[in-house]
């Protein structure tokens, strides 16, 4: 598992597109500049959905990972 430094979490499991990505951009605008969000999804598709959201958006895109049927992301705000 990823051991990387993390500020918030938000857990997305059992939701589809699109909540994943509006929860996401939600928590995302209540952070600093400089941190990091781990969010944990389901959907396979919040893989490329997630990869496009972040270079849309200017945010980082750290790591992301798959952890059984968890999709690990770690997105740090710019």
């Amino acid at each position: 598992m990823n051991d990387q430094a993390y500020d918030q979490e938000l857990d997305c499991k059992g939701m589809n597109c699109p909540l994943p990505i509006l929860k996401t951009k939600k928590q995302i605008d209540t952070m600093g500049s400089g941190e990091v969000l781990k969010m944990i999804a389901t959907d396979p598709g919040s893989i490329n959905d997630m990869t496009s959201w972040t270079k849309r958006t200017g945010n980082e895109l750290l790591s992301h990972s798959q952890d059984g049927g968890d999709y690990v992301f770690f997105i740090k705000k710019t």
